[in-house]
């Protein structure tokens, strides 16, 4: 299997540097392993004449089978050195139709890993998502392009960080151990119609509970008042179940 780092960053030994050598470190020894550190190379977007650049890199991703991407979140998005990146492949990762709709192509159906950081406590980025823009623009972009995602990670409180802790690098390793089975099985609808399913399950049996509660403090015979107040509750718990699976699915830790 070739996987391959890319890595979005203006350091080449920095902490987002160390989180993607770390899931390296991690993958089979049989492996074929390369890393890209964007800032080697002078990324322009395709103007109708020869581009050697971006002609290496896209070679790169064709003969990979697993992108593992690292970029920072500043100001709420991934540095600009991965977006500059991401945005100058835009004609190659994906094709268009005549409405100007994006398609997959030559990369379908490849797998993808993507890594973060950022200044936030963990509380802060659990509450507030500080990275989110970077991972939505990573998952919108491979997604187009028909790649599966495996994982994701993320490095909070990195003021002043110089190396990681042993615990994160052990993290990061186990993930890059897991890609080659992850790999194979990263289309995950059916769990995914599977969890949605347990949710509303179990959402609605809590609102059963509670309004069985409700009527013993609050009698309500009426079938349309039973039904308005059995939609209301459902529909508040599903909601904050939903939002609050989502939060955890964007855990920052």
């Amino acid at each position: 299997m070739k996987i391959l780092g890319v890595l979005g960053s203006h350091q080449r030994d920095g902490v987002n540097g160390q989180l993607l050598d770390a899931v390296l470190a991690g993958v089979k020894p049989e492996d074929d392993v390369e890393v890209i550190f964007l800032n080697d190379y002078q990324i322009l977007p395709d103007t109708g004449k020869t581009n050697p650049i971006l002609d290496e890199l896209e070679a790169k991703l064709l003969a990979a089978d697993v992108w593992v991407l690292a970029a920072p979140t500043y100001w709420g998005a991934m540095s600009g050195v991965m977006k500059n990146f991401l945005d100058c492949m835009r004609q190659r990762l994906v094709r268009f139709n005549r409405a100007g709709d994006a398609l997959p192509d030559r990369f379908k159906g490849k797998s993808y890993i993507t890594i973060s950081s950022c200044y936030a406590s963990p509380a802060e980025e659990l509450v507030t998502g500080v990275t989110d823009g970077t991972f939505r623009t990573f998952d919108k972009v491979l997604g187009a392009a028909g790649l599966l995602k495996i994982r994701e990670i993320v490095q909070t409180k990195t003021y002043g960080l110089k190396t990681l802790s042993a615990q994160k690098q052990a993290e990061c390793r186990q993930v890059g151990a897991s890609i080659q089975s992850k790999a194979k099985r990263t289309d995950d609808t059916v769990k995914r119609y599977i969890q949605l399913f347990g949710m509303v399950a179990c959402a609605t049996l809590i609102t059963m509970v509670l309004q069985q509660l409700v009527n013993l403090v609050l009698p309500i015979g009426q079938f349309w008042l039973n039904y308005v107040s059995f939609v209301l509750i459902f529909f508040i718990l599903l909601a904050s179940v939903l939002h609050f699976f989502t939060v955890v699915k964007h855990r920052r830790h």
